[in-house]
């Protein structure tokens, strides 16, 4: 009763973060729900750049390439890289497009909220940032990976996935259980308190000494957003290579 118990606490511990909030915010009714506005409108336009970036490289592919589509292969060889570390030789192909995915949506998303002033857009409530100094945006973004390495394991291995629950030991049945939900929440934890305490440093440094001390801190948040989108990354081709493998 207690383990059966333990998942409904937690994904009801899922949805009371889901309204952890810093500062005001701009609401949105759509059919009944309240959605956070800023947090759409940047992640909107966070996919139009991907989007229309990608298009603009590839629509004219040449034999010799020129540096837009030379910085898209760069980029493409790098998760393809990535995702065949983690996953391995033989599975890694059908991941790289969700790994590239995310790597890019979290990484854009982070260098948004360090470079771009969003400030100079003016809402009724609050302001624009990054999407990803949203809780929301985290746990959403580590349920899509969690649903990932579930969906890679059951495929792969059919019902028999489930036969990782009881290795090495039924006795550790409770604690592979809790490994399962203990991963998101690490993942959206570590992505979310990393980006909005970088984001809370360099707004409190301005409004102290506003010209050029906070502008080594600035360029150190963006080594920390690009570092955090390849943690990020990684650890979903980590879990995805492991559910495939087998309980290590």
């Amino acid at each position: 009763m207690d383990i059966v118990q333990f998942p409904i606490n937690t994904l009801n511990y899922f949805y009371e973060i889901s309204g952890v909030e810093v500062g005001q915010h701009f609401y949105w009714q759509i059919g009944g729900f309240q959605v956070h506005a800023q947090v759409l409108i940047t992640s909107w336009i966070v996919i139009a750049v991907l989007l229309g970036s990608a298009t603009l490289a590839v629509r004219d592919l040449q034999i010799v390439p020129n540096v837009a589509q030379n910085f898209v292969e760069y980029v493409l060889e790098f998760v393809r890289d990535l995702a065949r570390t983690q996953i391995g030789e033989e599975e890694y192909g059908p991941w790289v497009s969700f790994i590239g995915t995310m790597f890019l949506f979290i990484f854009v998303s982070n260098w948004a909220g360090a470079l771009f002033p969003w400030v100079i857009f003016k809402l009724p409530h609050g302001e624009l940032a990054a999407p990803t100094n949203d809780i929301n945006t985290t746990v959403a973004l580590a349920l899509l990976t969690s649903v990932a390495y579930f969906y890679a394991g059951f495929t792969k291995k059919g019902l028999g996935y489930f036969g990782k629950y009881i290795q090495p030991t039924p006795i550790l049945l409770p604690i592979n259980i809790l490994e399962d939900f203990t991963k998101p929440l690490s993942l959206s934890f570590r992505l979310f308190g990393n980006i909005l305490a970088d984001e809370l440093v360099v707004a409190v440094l301005v409004s102290l000494v506003p010209l050029v001390v906070p502008i080594p801190v600035m360029f150190l948040g963006l080594f920390t957003s690009g570092i955090q989108a390849l943690i990020f990354a990684t650890l979903a081709a980590a879990y995805i290579g492991e559910s495939m493998e087998g309980h290590h």
